[in-house]
């Protein structure tokens, strides 16, 4: 059976390149911010590209919050994608100001202690032995365009609660100059990359495809 699975549309992302990456690796793929059809389909995507404070007042104007909440609550697959990973964090720190995010995952979300930034480009990842999303793909390199990422997800999720048991995290870190980075989190329901794996080829497409079989 065809996967459907819904890129979230609430104004921030590269949704049509994450579209046709989907659509190549076989799903059935709708491009909406209808709140109904997001939360009923097989899988969920969440983009996002820009300023942090700026992508989560997007999400929340479009009720992305509601939507990605009552997904985690039913244990329905949610990924999100570079700003749409940042944003499942307890929060996010630019440019001196503060920003809450969903709080999902434990940890803030910091700028990048590198000499050049943004970290633009590709990169290998570090991976736990028993990562589904990252089977197959061990060695390979991914496609980065960021200047901010968590460094660490040790504090509590702020609501942590939303998930139907308490799972282990499975965290997939990057290293960028001298600065080591969460390149992925695998959570319950809850996948997130900091990396675009619809700009990351087979690498990518492979990623995707790992992602999908966990519906």
């Amino acid at each position: 059976m065809t996967p459907h699975i819904v890129v979230f549309d609430y104004g921030f992302g590269n949704v049509r390149s994450m579209v046709r990456a989907l659509l190549n690796v076989g799903a059935h793929v709708e491009l909406t911010n209808d709140i109904d059809t997001s939360i009923h389909a097989d899988g969920l995507v969440v983009p996002g590209v820009g300023a942090y404070a700026a992508c989560m007042a997007g999400l929340l104007e479009a009720f992305g919050d509601d939507v990605v909440y009552t997904r985690i609550s039913r244990n329905l697959p949610v990924l999100g994608v570079c700003v749409g990973e940042q944003v499942m964090f307890n929060e996010g720190n630019e440019r001196g100001a503060q920003c809450a995010g969903l709080g999902l995952i434990g940890g803030c979300i910091e700028k990048l202690a590198a000499p050049v930034v943004p970290h633009m480009g590709w990169n290998t990842v570090c991976s736990p032995d028993d990562s589904h999303l990252m089977r197959g793909i061990e060695n390979e390199r991914f496609y980065f365009v960021h200047s901010y990422a968590a460094h660490t997800n040790t504090d509590k999720a702020y609501h942590d609660d939303v998930f139907t048991q308490e799972y282990e995290e499975k965290v997939t870190t990057a290293t960028y100059g001298s600065d080591t980075f969460i390149a992925a989190v695998e959570k319950g329901p809850l996948t997130v990359t900091q990396f675009h794996p619809e700009k990351s080829g087979h690498a990518g497409a492979k990623l995707l495809t790992n992602w999908i079989e966990t519906f």
